[in-house]
C-alpha cells in the first residue's frame, strides 16, 4: 500500500478513543473524539498553498487530507477541537514529507517525514522543543489503530494509543 491508498482508506467520520500516558506525572488518561478525514486531491487550492509555504513545487504533491477532530480529554475536560491539512510530498519509494499547516505536539506549522512500512504509515516529527513518532495501520476497512510517543528535549515523554472505529465515509473534496 502506498500513501495515496492510505489516505483514501482513510477518509471518512470515525469515533477514536485515545489513552495516554504521561511518563513523567506516572498518570494516564482516556479521551473521545469525533474525526473527520477527507481527501484532497494532489491539485486542491489548499494542497498547493502548503507545498509553496514549505517552498516544494506544488506539482510533486501526490495527496492532500483535511484532518478535523472535536474531542475531550479526562484530565482537563475542555473541548479539543481543531483542523489541519496534511500533504504528501515523495522522496524515496515509500517515503517521504509529511507537511502540515498545524502540528500535533505545537500549534504550528511543521514538516516531518512519513514512510510506508508493510502497509502501516510511520510519522516522525521534529519540533523545536520535542520529537514525536506516530504509527497508524488498519486492523480492518472500518477500524484504525495508533501508536504515538512524544518526547521533549530534555523533560518527559507521554505515549498514547488510540482506537478509531469508522462511522461514515466522507466525499473527497473537489
Amino acid at each position: 500500500m502506498d500513501i495515496v491508498e492510505f489516505f483514501a482508506l482513510s477518509a471518512g467520520k470515525w469515533l477514536s478513543q485515545r489513552t495516554s500516558h504521561h511518563l513523567a506525572f506516572r498518570q494516564q488518561e482516556g479521551g473521545k473524539s469525533q474525526i473527520v478525514i477527507e481527501v484532497l486531491a494532489a491539485d486542491h487550492p489548499q494542497v498547493a498553498q502548503l507545498c509553496e509555504q514549505y517552498q516544494f513545487d506544488p506539482a510533486a504533491a501526490l495527496c492532500g487530507a483535511r484532518v478535523t477532530w472535536d474531542g475531550t480529554m479526562e484530565w482537563d475536560k475542555e473541548k479539543h477541537t481543531g483542523s489541519s491539512v496534511l500533504v504528501a510530498i515523495p522522496e524515496q519509494m515509500g517515503s517521504g514529507y509529511l507537511l502540515r499547516d498545524m502540528g500535533y505536539a505545537e500549534k504550528a506549522p511543521v514538516a516531518g517525514r512519513y514512510a510506508m512500512v508493510d502497509d502501516e504509515l510511520v510519522l516522525t516529527t521534529e519540533y523545536e522543543s520535542m520529537y514525536s513518532k506516530e504509527r497508524i495501520w488498519f486492523e480492518s476497512p472500518n477500524v484504525r489503530l495508533r501508536h504515538s510517543i512524544l518526547k521533549r528535549f530534555g523533560g518527559f515523554s507521554m505515549a498514547s494509543f488510540c482506537s478509531e472505529i469508522r462511522q461514515g465515509v466522507s466525499k473527497p473534496s473537489p
